[in-house]
């Protein structure tokens, strides 16, 4: 098996193009097109297209009849991975950071551990803060519950409690959102 490439099927295009249109009648718009938006057949557009050494684009295929449209298939096609890039860019990516308590945890621990939360918030980053419950200490829930209301009320001006604390196994959650910054 030396020297072959593995076999990569072949991404099939997301648009129809030229004879692929299978509809007798097509919609045909666009700056090339006298009128700006033409019922005519196929083949008909075809040749329009070819004339001007453009492609005929099936845009909407859903709609009756097709509609395409007469453009440089390469250049839509990178507009439009382009455009997809930009909406990706855009999309807000959020981080979720971890804080860890114990039932027993004292003062000291507890503001260190709020000053990273409220860097955390101030970043744009969600706070999950939890009690874990080793042993027998499962026997301190009102404790750990205590201590995670005392820091959701200590984060007040940074965020917002988007979940207040909730036992699931040994774990006492709690999620702590970014307060919506003001521009």
């Amino acid at each position: 098996m030396r020297g072959r490439k593995p076999f990569k099927p072949r991404r099939e295009e997301p648009y129809k193009v030229n004879q692929k249109i299978r509809a007798r009648e097509v919609r045909v718009v666009g700056d090339f097109v006298e009128g700006g938006n033409v019922v005519m057949s196929t083949d008909e557009a075809i040749k329009i297209a070819q004339q001007q050494d453009l492609d005929l684009v099936e845009i909407s295929p859903n709609a009756n009849p097709p509609v395409c449209k007469v453009i440089d298939y390469a250049k839509f096609k990178y507009e439009q991975k382009k455009k997809q890039k930009e909406i990706k860019a855009n999309a807000a990516k959020t981080v979720l950071k971890e804080i860890r308590f114990g039932p027993n945890t004292d003062d000291h621990d507890f503001d260190f551990k709020l000053k990273h939360a409220i860097n955390f918030l101030k970043d744009g980053a969600k706070v999950k803060a939890y009690v874990h419950f080793v042993g027998r200490s499962i026997v301190f829930k009102e404790r750990g519950e205590m201590l995670l209301l005392k820091f959701a009320q200590s984060l007040e001006e940074y965020g917002q409690v988007e979940q207040l604390p909730k036992m699931e196994g040994k774990r006492m959650n709690m999620f702590v959102a970014p307060k919506a910054s003001k521009k």
